[in-house]
């Protein structure tokens, strides 16, 4: 039997149009930029070269995150947060719990896995930036599915951050940082500030077709 039939045998029975294809728009969470929300429930990729912001915007969403009373983890691959100046950023350290993975990209997907498992968290952060491309490729589309799946219907955000696109087709949303320009001063060239932009990709698989969906973010020097 079609869909088709078989749909509308259901609404003559109960009287009235079904829309059982459609699925509910995610709740979508402030990321410290205006045109940008990060949906509950779902996972979002940041990724881009060694600064273009990508590490600013993760903080950005920390902050944000923290600032709402939520409860988030860190999970840190390569050892490489600095809680000084994400404090100084306006992240709230007493409601972020630091995971730290010894240099391992493979422990780092398990322990979000289980941090997502356990519940209680706002949002789940898991960076792998430092990362080597090659060791970040080593993780397989299943174990990206299957973390996209532990977090579907859950209040949770799961944002990823890495230099390459991993998650690829399973992310609910990408984001891509690009350095726009750098702001120096000074005659000892004192750096000020990097200008990048973040594209968001209208098609997960087509990341060419990204479209600007911020003005330029200022990654400040503190």
């Amino acid at each position: 039997m079609g869909a088709a039939v078989l749909k509308k045998q259901f609404e003559s029975v109960l009287g009235g149009h079904l829309d059982w294809q459609s699925r509910p728009s995610p709740e979508l969470v402030p990321s410290g930029i205006s045109e940008i929300g990060l949906p509950r429930g779902g996972l979002t990729e940041i990724f881009g070269p060694a600064s273009s912001g990508r590490t600013s915007l993760l903080v950005s969403i920390l902050a944000e995150a923290t600032a709402r009373e939520e409860v988030c983890a860190l999970v840190d691959a390569e050892d490489c947060f600095d809680p000084v100046s994400a404090a100084a950023a306006g992240v709230r350290l007493p409601r972020l719990l630091w995971v730290r993975c010894g240099h391992n990209a493979e422990h780092a997907l398990k322990a979000a896995d289980l941090l997502i498992q356990g519940g209680g968290f706002g949002l789940v952060a898991m960076d792998l930036g430092d990362t080597p491309p090659q060791t970040a490729r080593r993780i397989s589309l299943t174990s990206w599915f299957r973390l996209r799946r532990a977090v579907e219907h859950t209040p949770t955000v799961l944002v990823t951050v890495a230099r390459q696109s991993n998650a690829k087709t399973c992310a609910s949303l990408q984001l891509e940082c690009a350095r726009e320009r750098t702001v120096w001063s000074g005659g000892a060239r004192l750096l000020r500030a990097i200008a990048v932009r973040v594209g968001q990709a209208s098609r997960p698989v087509l990341f060419h077709r990204s479209k600007l969906c911020s003005p330029v973010f200022t990654a400040t020097a503190i």
